[in-house]
């Protein structure tokens, strides 16, 4: 069995299941619910979470096979089991196990930091591991999570002691969602827009409620912080509310110029992936022999496990590499 990287994404060959394909297959596996990962399969194997956003998203899911977490199904000779990848609600890592006993881990979208609104990462031991690698540069290593939320909350009282309307950016699913929760504990009265209130209440269908919030009708009422998401932030739909002052959440404002890219004041290193350091560290958990990184700074990943005596490459134009 070898892991195929063909025009809409990873394929297991051998077999009919891809992971994470971009386009309509017979067979895939959607790690989560984030738009970049998902398509109208013919059969999808997902969490029931990753499943309902697809429908949320999509429309009704053709011949959705919903797994729980830790409970291993057959595929053929394979048995598969899906494990936490704390990226968001429902994300999961994908391993197979061949009737030898070989495993391959396909992790999807990896974070390992404390969330209250993902179920926990955890450690996929593997013999063979395919890992995204969104943030494998060196450059980025985050602050703690409490310490950016630290910064977050200390930035939000500033703007609302002044009488100035804070606007967060944010991802409308996952992103927004962990930082309203962990918001609302700190006693900060919130509204969204409705793309991001709507998941929001998503997640309290599935066990997840988020306090203090409510849905965005043009208004924004004193001493309260406003959710948006980022694509629409650049137009008009802001200038009602003046003065105001914006942040964005993202994992990129390690780099320079990070806010300017999103149009916002001020940039805090939030992220729901694993950075730099987290994924070497994971890496090592596994115990995997072989690793294949993939996405983002894929090379450079690679790099520095080889550096560390790990065997890795990157996966990148379409090829096949033998997984076993």
């Amino acid at each position: 069995m070898s892991v195929e990287l063909r025009r809409n994404g990873l394929h297991l060959t051998g077999t009919p299941l891809s992971l994470d394909a971009k386009r309509k297959s017979p067979l895939s596996f959607v790690s989560h619910g984030h738009s970049d990962h998902i398509a109208r399969h013919e059969s999808t194997i997902a969490t029931a979470a990753t499943l309902r956003f697809m429908a949320h998203r999509l429309g009704p899911v053709a011949s959705p096979l919903s797994v729980p977490f830790r409970r291993p199904f057959e595929l053929g000779p394979l048995l598969l089991e899906l494990l936490p990848a704390g990226h968001i609600l429902g994300s999961a890592q994908l391993r197979v196990t061949r009737a030898d006993g070989k495993r391959i881990v396909y992790t999807g979208d990896l974070n390992t930091a404390p969330s209250l609104t993902a179920e926990a990462t955890e450690v996929a031991t593997c013999d063979t591991l395919v890992i995204e690698s969104t943030f494998g540069h060196p450059r980025y290593r985050f602050p703690p999570r409490p310490e950016v939320l630290g910064q977050v909350e200390t930035w939000l009282r500033a703007q609302l002691n002044r009488g100035v309307t804070p606007v967060l950016l944010g991802y409308p699913l996952g992103k927004s969602q962990e930082a309203m929760k962990q918001l609302a504990l700190r006693g900060f009265q919130l509204v969204a827009h409705p793309s991001i209130f709507d998941v929001a209440e998503l997640y309290a269908e599935l066990g997840v409620p988020i306090e203090n919030l409510r849905r965005y009708d043009g208004r924004v009422e004193p001493g309260e912080v406003l959710f948006f998401p980022p694509h629409l932030a650049r137009g008009g739909a802001l200038a009602p509310h003046w003065p105001r002052a914006t942040a964005v959440l993202t994992g990129w404002a390690m780099d320079p110029g990070g806010a300017r890219r999103y149009g916002a004041d001020v940039a805090f290193p939030l992220s729901d992936h694993a950075d730099f350091p987290s994924l070497l560290r994971y890496v090592k958990d596994t115990g995997a022999r072989d690793v294949i990184t993939c996405h983002g700074f894929a090379e450079e990943l690679a790099q520095a496990l080889r550096d560390a005596g790990t065997d890795a490459r990157p996966l990148g134009k379409p090829q096949q590499m033998t997984l076993f």
